[in-house]
């Protein structure tokens, strides 16, 4: 492999964003308290080999469809209530239940609420945003809530550019915007203990700096690209910021298609490395398509999901910004680039797409020490073109000095996870995009289906000990009794990106008023008053949406 010049191709000029058009009809079916399949049916593969691709899976047309193929999702539908009647608000809470404080914000509206596992509000903030995406309680109970400040330039899911700190009365006390013609914060945070915010970010790369780059001209469906960087601010109150740490995709890749070119090498050969070509398919402008970021105190590491690729990727925290931009220094002595990645071989080219074991997956985060299962990986597979999620945690490879493990002309491992959620009709369980689930301090997972708005705890042996559905829509709060419409995508308005399960204990809540303040859902005596009762939007920009025409993407 040629030596990297690391300057020629990790430009850190950001320039102008422009509108990536998405594609596909983006469906669900509703999630049901089933039992998981564990123990033996736990390491089938999580394929469905017969499940025809989604439009945007592989090369073999213009739009990307796979052999003409193109897959349709189901219809999405509300979960059901084991309660005659009831559509909304607390569907089940059991002694099983971690008990705790559940922080949401819902995808369409303002407000972000804390709730107890009686699904009462214990405590509600309001900003001037819808979320873009996540939202943090931080140890001294002030809220991070991520924004979507609605840049026109762009509109491909996740859009955020903006976050802001709220005391616990709601007052605004600290905002940092990164949102211009030039650069985007996007979908999710990690709080750093120092203060310090992980932000993902990304950048814009013209079509002439793709190609220099070794993308195929070809391939380069909207001739830009929008890779994917990391940015770490430490907070100047009452605004702005100073940006100490950064990592870029841009700096750490490898192509195999032009000699001419400082980056060329054999893929297989630096699985460190990431490849032009990933994920296998037309490169659409959000090509990475980063959508969770967590961070290990312990290991000083970070780790990526990377739906773009099916990967979760593992960073090297400990480098400065210099290393973070080289292949040596930090701990590790790779510099920036990747430690671990994990989810399909095919994009390192140590396996195929039978290997494939994330489907578009979102938010990878280590359990927590402690934990059952400490340090661990759990992760949300939403299985998108498979049709039905799962919830996946793994065991990493280390050896005795902390390196992850790889075989020479391997994969990386685990060949299976040691543990899975799924329900035994498949389908039951399925959100196709967003969405979150991490583990509780008695063992128990909580679950977050996003696109319907239904969150759940669960027990290892999949039994569901608690149920909540969204009430919040576009517009308002839902009457028990009312559902949700669906929005351009075929989401219902009560989307949820993901939520986080506070132990009382959590130091957050110390000498905080957590007295119960009634629940969000209005009475099933203001059933068809409200207005908000299956306001779909109209079929014809849910048609426009499915054909690529515009909206936002998860």
């Amino acid at each position: 492999m040629k030596k990297y010049d690391e300057t020629s191709l990790s430009s850190r000029m950001l320039r102008t964003w422009k509108t990536i058009n998405p594609v596909c009809i983006f469906g669900l079916l509703a999630l049901f308290a089933a039992s998981p399949v564990i123990g033996q049916d736990a390491n089938r593969p999580p394929q469905d080999e017969n499940r025809p691709q989604r439009s945007d899976s592989g090369p073999g047309s213009k739009d990307g469809a796979t052999m003409g193929v193109r897959a349709v999702m189901s219809e999405n539908r509300t979960p059901t209530s084991p309660n005659p009647g009831q559509t909304v608000g607390l569907f089940l809470n059991t002694p099983k239940a971690f008990k705790g404080y559940t922080l949401f914000a819902p995808k369409h509206n303002n407000i972000i609420y804390l709730i107890d596992n009686d699904g009462r509000i214990v405590n509600q903030w309001k900003s001037s945003y819808e979320p873009g995406q996540s939202v943090h309680l931080k140890p001294n109970g002030n809220l991070l809530h991520c924004c979507f400040t609605k840049n026109k330039g762009f509109t491909s899911g996740g859009e955020g550019g903006r976050v802001e700190e709220f005391d616990w009365n709601g007052n605004l006390i600290w905002e940092f915007e990164y949102s211009n013609d030039q650069h985007l914060s996007h979908h999710d945070i990690a709080p750093l203990l120092n203060g310090n915010i992980l932000m993902l970010v990304v950048e814009k790369k013209s079509y002439e700096e793709s190609l220099a780059a070794g993308f195929n001209p070809d391939m380069l469906r909207d001739r830009q690209l929008f890779p994917d960087s990391i940015i770490e601010v430490e907070p100047t109150y009452p605004k702005g910021g100073k940006i100490v740490w950064e990592w870029r995709v841009w700096d750490h890749l490898i192509q195999n298609s032009d000699k001419n070119k400082p980056n060329y090498g054999d893929i297989s050969a630096h699985p460190e490395l990431i490849d032009v070509a990933c994920n296998g398919r037309p490169v659409p402008a959000f090509w990475n398509h980063m959508n969770s970021i967590a961070y290990n105190p312990k290991l000083d590491q970070i780790v990526l999901s990377v739906r773009g690729c099916n990967e979760i990727w593992f960073l090297d925290h400990s480098t400065t910004t210099k290393e973070a931009a080289s292949h040596s220094g930090g701990k590790h002595g790779k510099g920036g680039d990747l430690i671990y990645r994990w989810g399909n071989p095919a994009a390192y080219k140590r396996g195929t797409v039978a290997d494939k074991q994330l489907v578009q997956q979102h938010d990878a985060q280590w359990i927590p020490d402690g934990y059952p299962g400490a340090g661990n990986v759990t992760i949300f597979n939403n299985g998108y073109d498979r049709g039905w999620s799962s919830i996946e945690e793994i065991v990493p490879p280390l050896d005795a000095n902390g390196r992850y493990i790889l075989d020479s002309g391997k994969a990386y491992g685990p060949e299976k996870p040691v543990w899975r959620y799924e329900t035994k009709n498949r389908t039951d369980f399925f959100s196709s995009e967003i969405s979150g689930a991490h583990r509780l301090p008695n063992g128990n997972t909580l679950i977050c289906a996003g696109v319907i708005g239904n969150l759940f705890e669960i027990t290892p042996a999949g039994e569901t000990v608690w149920q909540y559905v969204n009430p919040m829509v576009r517009g308002g709060i839902l009457a028990q009794g009312e559902i949700p419409g669906k929005d351009m995508r075929g989401h219902l308005w009560n989307a949820v990106f993901k939520i986080h399960r506070y132990a009382p204990d959590y130091p957050g809540l110390a000498g905080r008023d957590l007295a119960p303040k009634g629940v969000i859902e209005l009475p099933a005596a203001q059933k068809g008053k409200t207005g908000l009762d299956k306001a779909d939007a109209p079929a014809e920009d849910r048609d426009r949406f499915s054909r690529g025409k515009g909206g936002q993407r998860p």
